[in-house]
């Protein structure tokens, strides 16, 4: 979808500062660098406006104006994303929801809980827990608002056993491009009443309307945990073991993969060790349940499971401060290769079967192509996070080296009937690769959808297909 946009001037700055104040709108000199990117988008995009606004009122007089002038408007809100989704990609207005950040309520009786979009995940996990309730979701970046996981229908860590964001997402308020407030869903555990726009405003990526409030479902809060640590030799071995363990009856909260390179850059960014630190691979495992013996019983099985499949040993955590330790290092593993310089990001999914053959395929591309590239993920689930390292290349040529290497792992998901992105979204960086992973047809669809919410394609222009 082509448009031509306006330019903000000084009297839609006027008018946006008479429905926000003055406070809540950022003009020229005033707005930071920050919001021409997100953590790792390699190109900027500078907005003309940038605007904070704090009512679902006042975001509705902001999208009118901006639809009644033709300036596009891209909504944000942490600027935690790895796809430039929330960049300006054809300037106009910054749409900024992290001023909304009310838990509005906690509803114990019927197990849900209503939240502005500004509410930071690891606000909300904190809070229902001292409840003795559970958000299940548990995407890596903690400090992601709700809206945010909500538009790019986040997964995470425990996605294995208690699935995405999608399926604690029991209603919205939003706001279409024309300045329309529109409530999907609601406090109920089930809905079949018609098309579900719920559904579809999930994973949209902020292009068909602005998420103002969300109706989340809680869970009682799990009695026991328990982690285990198992390094392998290898990180094909490591990954081979998944269904294994998975066939054995075993489902895990959270079961996740690494190599030995970013566990250590994860050591040294923490500045402390990890248990284990001999083997090229490792596998963690987290189990939920309400008592020692269950826990017990579970870890004997699995453990059985890696050490017949060639594990070299399975570590137990059982404290709460050793198991807090385990996953914070887990927690790290973005953030610590950031500190190493520039990186590219591939977030492609493939069934649990087939993670053994895409990391055999990514070891013989970093081989073949000298290039650093180290992966890290949730295996339970296939969700795989490969990074492209820079290392001591220079910029051109990592550039143009890490688009051959995209391309190819982009192409071999495809072969092995994976999707181009599990749960970072598609943004403008991996725009380029849904398109060629999907038919015509599909294609159309989603295009025909993108239209029906926003003919003027105002909204978020530019990203997704």
């Amino acid at each position: 979808m082509t448009m031509q946009y306006e330019k903000v001037t000084k009297q839609d700055v006027e008018r946006l500062c008479e429905i926000c104040g003055e406070d809540a709108v950022l003009w020229q000199e005033d707005i930071s660098p920050d919001y021409s990117h997100d953590e790792l988008s390699l190109e900027r995009f500078a907005p003309e406006l940038v605007v904070l606004p704090q009512s679902v009122r006042e975001v509705s007089e902001i999208l009118a104006h901006c639809y009644e002038r033709n300036i596009p408007v891209t909504p944000r809100g942490s600027g935690t994303g790895l796809c430039g989704g929330a960049v300006a990609l054809h300037g106009g207005v910054v749409l900024v929801t992290t001023k909304m950040d009310r838990i509005l309520e906690i509803d114990q009786e019927n197990l849900v809980a209503v939240v502005e979009p500004g509410v930071l995940l690891m606000e909300l996990q904190a809070q229902v827990e001292e409840l003795d309730l559970f958000y299940a979701p548990d995407p890596g970046e903690k400090t992601a608002t709700i809206g945010g996981n909500v538009s790019t229908n986040a997964g995470g860590m425990r996605a294995i056993k208690y699935g995405v964001t999608r399926d604690f997402v029991l209603g919205l308020e939003a706001v279409l491009p024309d300045g329309r407030i529109i409530e999907t869903g609601g406090k109920v555990m089930k809905n079949s009443s018609g098309y579900s726009l719920t559904d579809l405003l999930i994973g949209s990526e902020g292009t068909l309307a602005v998420i103002t409030k969300i109706i989340l479902r809680l869970l009682p809060r799990p009695k026991r945990q328990l982690s285990l640590v198992v390094p392998f030799d290898g990180l094909s071995q490591a990954v081979s073991t998944v269904p294994k363990i998975l066939s054995a009856g075993e489902i895990p909260a959270a079961l996740e993969f690494f190599q030995r390179e970013v566990l250590e850059a994860a050591a040294e960014y923490l500045g402390r060790g990890f248990p284990h630190s001999g083997a090229q691979a490792y596998l963690m495992l987290s189990f939920f349940g309400n008592g020692a013996p269950e826990l017990e019983k579970t870890y004997e099985r699995v453990a059985e499971v890696c050490l017949k499949n060639g594990a070299h040993d399975v570590l137990i955590a059982h404290t709460s401060d050793r198991q807090a330790a385990l996953w914070e290092n887990r927690g790290a593993f973005l953030e610590a290769l950031k500190a190493m310089g520039d990186l590219d990001e591939v977030d492609v999914v493939v069934a649990p079967s087939q993670i053994a053959a895409f990391i055999e395929f990514t070891e013989h591309l970093r081989v073949e192509c000298g290039l650093p590239i180290v992966s890290f993920g949730h295996a339970g689930d296939g969700n795989l996070h490969i990074y492209i390292l820079r290392g001591e290349l220079d910029r051109d040529s990592w550039l143009n080296s890490t688009k051959e290497v995209m391309d190819r792992i982009y192409a071999k998901a495809q072969e092995l009937k994976g999707l181009v992105s599990g749960e970072h979204g598609i943004g403008f960086a991996k725009r380029g690769y849904l398109q060629e992973s999907l038919s015509p047809d599909v294609l159309e669809l989603m295009r025909s959808i993108k239209s029906g919410f926003d003919p003027k394609g105002l909204l978020n222009p530019g990203k997704v297909c």
